[in-house]
């Protein structure tokens, strides 16, 4: 190879933020590797059925979630994974903005195709929930708590978001798109000043960098997992396993200043089931919901 070849091929690994030294007369020296994502990186040693049967990377999007729902519409697989390292447009429940900064964190959508009825799309917000948890703790050694419906929370801050959305007829579904933000390699800094919950990330929990591919290879074998489950066994493994770890289950809570009550689990479609201090039951659809002494 050419001295030209290679200088060009230098530059390229600089342009995509690689750091190299060139010294005169001996040649060049990685000094540090940014922690990119590539497919074969993150796909070395999975051992899936399903999850994932297609990944792409991408340098940045407006939503992992919107763009994986258009490729779901247009015939994509189930299993396909679609991630982005930075997403220019990401959201969170309720429309709410989830900043996606380039180089830090994970920002991955899911594509299932599961034939059930319309009324247990909700469980798949909880299998997710359970495999980030796991995750975390397996890579990371933290320990975090889910709170209802779809948050993922390490000392009461969030870490991470769940945003899964669905295509259905009348009684089936279509698709189902999981969608996953985990604040990884975040500062302090890169947070907004004004944040409608308290936020971490694994870097400020553990004082340690999480490298974002091999974070995302574990974290796609335990949705393999936890899918698989549930197409063998239902919902009941999944509803028991985020049960555990959920600190308002057996505590009693008070849903938007109005109902009190102690939780007593999930119902199946993803309500809370509460009962209420006369012993009658409640179903919560959706709430603010917090434990009261």
């Amino acid at each position: 190879m050419s001295r030209a070849a290679v200088w060009k091929q230098i530059n390229s690994l600089r342009a995509l933020g690689i750091s190299i030294e060139a010294r005169h007369a001996r040649g060049y020296r990685l000094l540090e590797t940014p922690d990119l994502l590539f497919s074969a990186d993150v796909l070395k040693g999975v051992n899936s059925r399903i999850i994932p049967r297609s990944l792409e990377l991408l340098p940045a999007t407006d939503s992992t979630n919107l763009q994986l729902r258009k490729k779901a519409e247009a015939g994509a697989e189930e299993g396909t994974v679609l991630v982005a390292d930075e997403q220019l447009a990401g959201k969170g429940r309720l429309g709410r903005p989830w900043t996606s900064p380039s180089g830090v964190n994970l920002y991955c959508s899911l594509l299932l195709r599961p034939q059930i009825p319309v009324q247990q799309a909700p469980q798949f917000t909880f299998l997710s929930a359970v495999a980030v948890v796991d995750t975390l703790k397996s890579l990371c050694t933290i320990t975090a708590e889910v709170k209802w419906p779809n948050d993922i929370l390490v000392g009461g801050a969030k870490i991470a978001g769940l945003l899964n959305e669905m295509s259905a007829e009348t009684e089936q579904v279509n698709y189902i798109v999981l969608g996953i933000g985990v604040n990884l390699n975040m500062t302090a800094e890169q947070f907004p000043d004004e944040l409608n919950y308290p936020a971490t990330s694994a870097l400020l929990e553990t004082g340690r960098q999480v490298p974002r591919g091999h974070f995302l290879r574990e974290l796609l074998q335990r949705l393999d997992f936890y899918y698989c489950e549930f197409l063998e066994q239902g919902f009941a493994p999944i509803r028991q396993h985020w049960e555990q770890l959920c600190p308002i289950i057996n505590r009693r809570v008070q849903v938007n200043g109005e109902l009190t009550g102690t939780v007593v689990g999930l119902e199946v479609d993803g309500a809370l089931r509460l009962q209420l201090d006369s012993g009658r039951f409640e179903r919560v659809i959706a709430g603010d919901v917090r434990m009261v002494n």
